[in-house]
């Protein structure tokens, strides 16, 4: 007897999802509650986990179809391992009629199921996740040689960095057929390789057009000098590890002197619906982090109530499961204010796009030692520089300066922050 596995509830909204990759193929053993596929909504990745156990059926749609909630993929049918010869029904919801002809080996935006890398066997590893799917097939490693360290013997992509750093310099030989989406050669010899958006990708650039269409943006500068935070921080930084088991960065400094400096500058942290202007009492702070698809916003929320320590366990447990694909609907809404901090990957300065419906985004760049000006003295500070977007709508010039620099002067005394000066 066979099983339905049909599309769960994604969330408040959220009606369809994409197909992003099958987990489990038709005749593999399924475990109760173990990931046989993973969709693409336009916020996060989610696996849908199987019902039951048994043997993984037929595929009812295809990597790329878009599927309605509620929605039949596939069967579990009852066994141990025979292969299954049910007939695949009809795909569930598509987005144009191409989706009903049959797949090529690999299709723009998807990756080959080259055995054994993305079909493990019965006898292989674990279930993959996206995001250890997408480091096997860039580092070349065979996920069937990886010992796994996750849960249930899982393996995870720290696993597969490993497994991809001790793995011996192979001799020059014969290129492999890599495993992409098929290139065009050109008659020179150039290639091109196209790639289907993600449904996530399309979502950052529709939504970033949207407020750049809507909002009056205009982003002012700033700069502040880090001495005295990189100073408590050098200090402080194994005494807080110990005691909150996370480490003490510079995102807590930032996101408590931004929560001082929101209520100092209520406009800031408002936001405009229709005709009316909706200011809150309360920040979320959205915080940007690097995820498996791009940057991904998830809210720390009531971060004004929070301390140091519990902001950065907060943003680092973020951090974590946006590279594992594991945060959740809920946590990536709402939001009245984001922090962007480009400076991790090397940028001196920029003009970062605000989220809607806020009207606001700080940017943070790099430290670097620059030579300034004190009490008449030319010395020699680590000097960051600060950007803050905003929708000149509803926030003045006057407003953003006043907005920056309070937050200059908490970052450059952090006693400030402690007795909410």
């Amino acid at each position: 007897m066979a099983t339905e596995v049909t599309v769960p509830v994604l969330g408040e909204s959220i009606t369809e999802a994409t197909l992003g990759e099958w987990l489990k193929q038709p005749g593999d053993k399924v475990a109760m509650d173990e990931p046989i596929a993973s969709l693409e909504t336009d916020k996060v990745s989610v696996e849908v986990p199987s019902p039951v156990a048994g043997v993984m059926g037929a595929h009812a749609v295809q990597v790329g179809d878009t599927v309605l909630v509620g929605a039949m993929i596939a069967t579990i049918d009852a066994g141990d391992g025979a292969p299954a010869t049910a007939a695949a029904p009809q795909p569930a919801v598509t987005e144009s009629p191409k989706a009903a002809e049959p797949a090529p080996a690999a299709t723009a935006g998807q990756q080959a199921p080259a055995a054994p890398s993305s079909a493990p066997s019965d006898d292989g590893p674990a279930a993959l996740s996206p995001s250890v799917r997408r480091a096997v097939l860039e580092f070349g490693v065979d996920p069937a040689t990886v010992k796994g360290t996750g849960k249930d013997g899982r393996i995870t992509k720290e696993d597969v960095t490993a497994a991809a750093s001790a793995k011996p310099a192979a001799a020059p030989a014969a290129p492999a057929e890599p495993a992409v989406a098929p290139s065009v050669a050109a008659a020179s010899g150039r290639k091109e390789e196209r790639v289907r958006m993600t449904r996530l990708r399309q979502t950052i650039a529709k939504r970033l057009k949207e407020a750049q269409n809507t909002a009056a943006m205009l982003t002012t500068f700033n700069d502040v000098d880090m001495t005295a935070v990189i100073e408590a921080r050098a200090k402080y930084k194994d005494l807080f590890e110990k005691k909150h088991g996370v480490r003490l960065g510079f995102m807590g400094f930032f996101a408590k002197a931004a929560c001082m400096a929101l209520k100092d500058v209520p406009s800031v942290n408002a936001s405009i619906e229709g005709d009316e202007i909706v200011y809150h009492d309360y920040a979320d702070i959205s915080v940007a982090v690097s995820g498996a698809g791009g940057l991904v916003v998830p809210v720390v929320r009531d971060a004004d109530q929070m301390s140091v320590a519990q902001i950065e366990r907060t943003i680092g447990d973020f951090g974590k499961r946006a590279k594992d694909g594991t945060l959740k609907m809920d946590e990536m809404k709402g939001g009245t204010f984001t922090i962007s901090n480009g400076g991790v990957f090397g940028s001196l300065m920029s003009t970062p796009i605000i989220n809607p419906p806020q009207s606001a985004v700080l940017g943070l760049h790099r430290i670097e030692d620059r030579a300034v000006v004190v009490n008449g003295q030319i010395v020699i500070r680590p000097m960051m520089y600060l950007a803050l977007s905003y929708d000149h709508r509803l926030i003045d010039g006057r407003e953003a300066v006043t907005f920056l620099v309070a937050l200059k002067n908490a970052i450059e005394d952090p006693t400030r922050i402690l007795i909410d000066l």
